[in-house]
């Protein structure tokens, strides 16, 4: 451990001196800057995948209109309900996301099931989108997680390692104010993130899995990476059983995710959509009989009328 005095002798990374810039009369906060950087970057990133599968890249725009919103509104969702102690007697400030609090885990599931419910309603290949998709969303987030260095939140337990965050003395935690550096969590998730998300171009692009496999690892990746780093974290945490919630979320996706990747790997071949097996079996179906074949066999052999 590192107490605040010792701080002018090791390396460490310092935190900004604000979390916003003003231009005029207009605030803009690094925060939500961040965010929107991130959102940029996941629909170019999956426009030009799209477009290299096959699909028209303003597909992409059309889709993030209606999942980027709903990810939003989940991950505040998530946020409040998970921490809604934190907002007792002022309800109004669950309403002030450029404070930061955003729930990560209830916005990618809000956004992915609406974008998935778009996609299915206006008819597009959607296994395919999702493997075009999915590797750009860890790349928004580890964007996105550049916010909380602005903002001086998501650091862990202190540290004197010479990649330590500089933590000012009115963001520390009670019972942390003697210490000055700390372990600067939100980068490590952001690392794991662009990791994660160039495994998953990697394996892509040399066709080893089946398609629609990316969306089930990519949760199985962000849930062991986010149940790693949430046992780093020192900020407050609901609890359930005595265990943060989100160890509860990240374990719970880790073997839901891991169930539906084997599960796909399992379907036959050439069904790439689980929808399409109804599809098969009807052909299947209609397959001519051994009674059908000796009736064409005895219309063959009948003279003409």
């Amino acid at each position: 451990m590192i107490t605040a005095k010792l701080l002018p002798l090791v390396a460490s990374i310092p935190s900004p001196g604000s979390d916003r810039i003003e231009v005029g009369p207009l605030t803009f906060r690094f925060y939500g800057l961040m965010i929107a950087l991130g959102v940029l970057a996941a629909v170019e990133i999956s426009r030009r995948r799209w477009e290299a599968k096959g699909g028209d890249p303003d597909d992409i725009i059309e889709l993030a209109k209606w999942a980027v919103p709903a990810g939003l509104i989940g991950t505040r969702i998530y946020h409040v309900a998970t921490d809604w102690k934190s907002y007792r007697g002022d309800w109004g400030r669950a309403f002030e996301i450029w404070n930061g609090g955003l729930g990560i885990p209830g916005g990618l599931a809000a956004g992915v099931l609406v974008g998935w419910l778009f996609a299915r309603h206006q008819g597009w290949d959607v296994p395919k989108l999702i493997d075009a998709v999915i590797p750009s969303i860890p790349v928004a987030q580890a964007i996105g997680r550049v916010g909380n260095w602005f903002n001086q939140e998501i650091y862990g337990r202190p540290t004197d390692v010479p990649w330590a965050l500089e933590i000012d003395e009115v963001h520390r935690r009670p019972g942390l104010e003697e210490f000055a550096t700390f372990h600067p969590v939100f980068l490590y998730e952001a690392l794991w993130n662009l990791g994660l998300a160039w495994f998953l171009i990697r394996l892509d692009a040399k066709k080893i899995l089946r398609t629609g496999q990316i969306l089930p690892l990519w949760i199985v990746g962000y849930g062991v990476g986010r149940f790693i780093v949430e046992g780093m974290r020192t900020d407050a945490a609901s609890l359930v059983f005595g265990i943060r919630i989100n160890h509860w979320i990240s374990g719970l996706a880790v073997l839901l995710g891991g169930l539906w990747f084997f599960w796909l790997g399992r379907q036959p071949e050439g069904v790439e959509d689980p929808h399409d097996l109804d599809e098969l079996e009807l052909d299947l179906t209609d397959e001519p009989t051994d009674e059908d074949l000796s009736d064409e066999d005895a219309d063959e052999a009948s003279p003409a009328s």
